[in-house]
């Protein structure tokens, strides 16, 4: 299993569990689970001071940068524009990702999608597609995420995506609760979450003392492509929701 499938299924498993899934409403520690995975998905994301994200180099862009990029959301805006229906998104193999968990962005995740980006960049065929659910209960399509072994180097990453516009990230650093002990997610220390993605704890020795289970690597590399969101590239290229 490659690096982005083995990520899926280890959240999965690890976090969610079962309840990823289910109809019924999870039980109070697992909202609390699934809240603190997602929360890496639109609290200071892109923070370069954070010590649970790795971003690729920042570089400047280039016009041929601009050139690909501006290509690349023409790209996704023409031949993703059918998943403006959700439906066709399930139909296409596209799973949402903790359902019953109130998100600002939903993922449906395709997990063939996401084994194939360990080999291949194809802008037709991203990992996850995003959407925010509307008060009636309907979706809309905001965007895309690319997936990408956490080995790629960030040439490679330059490939698929110019990093003059995007920058790529990775989840490190994360201290989780024991095995069986999901129920520990509220735990707080000084204010702050002691677990997950706003934990202050990012080194093994510090999660150890607390007696939580050190992640060095949550995730392979990711990436997020607001293309239906809005025209600014601000928003098309800001790594968050």
């Amino acid at each position: 299993m490659n690096s982005t499938a083995a990520a899926l299924a280890f959240a999965c498993a690890l976090i969610a569990g079962p309840l990823a899934g289910q109809s019924s409403p999870p039980p109070e520690g697992a909202r609390a689970a699934d809240a603190a995975l997602h929360d890496m998905s639109h609290h200071d994301h892109m923070a370069a001071d954070n010590p649970h994200l790795r971003l690729s180099a920042k570089r400047e862009a280039t016009p041929a940068d601009s050139a690909r990029a501006a290509e690349l959301v023409a790209r996704i805006r023409r031949d993703l524009a059918r998943y403006r229906d959700v439906e066709a998104a399930r139909a296409a193999g596209y799973v949402q990702f903790l359902p019953n968990v109130a998100l600002p962005v939903y993922h449906f995740t395709n997990r063939r999608y996401g084994l194939e980006a360990a080999f291949a960049f194809d802008a037709t065929r991203p990992t996850s597609l995003l959407y925010r659910k509307n008060p009636d209960g309907g979706f809309t399509l905001t965007g895309v995420m690319y997936t990408a072994p956490a080995r790629l180097p960030e040439e490679r990453l330059d490939a698929r995506i110019p990093l003059g516009t995007a920058r790529w990230h990775q989840h490190i650093n994360w201290c989780l609760p024991r095995k069986g002990e999901e129920s520990r997610w509220r735990e707080t220390r000084g204010g702050k979450p002691l677990f997950g993605p706003e934990s202050t704890i990012a080194g093994k020795e510090a999660c150890d003392a607390v007696r939580g289970r050190f992640v060095p690597r949550l995730f392979g590399w990711m990436v997020h492509v607001n293309a239906f969101e809005s025209d600014d590239p601000a928003v098309i290229w800001g790594d968050h929701h």
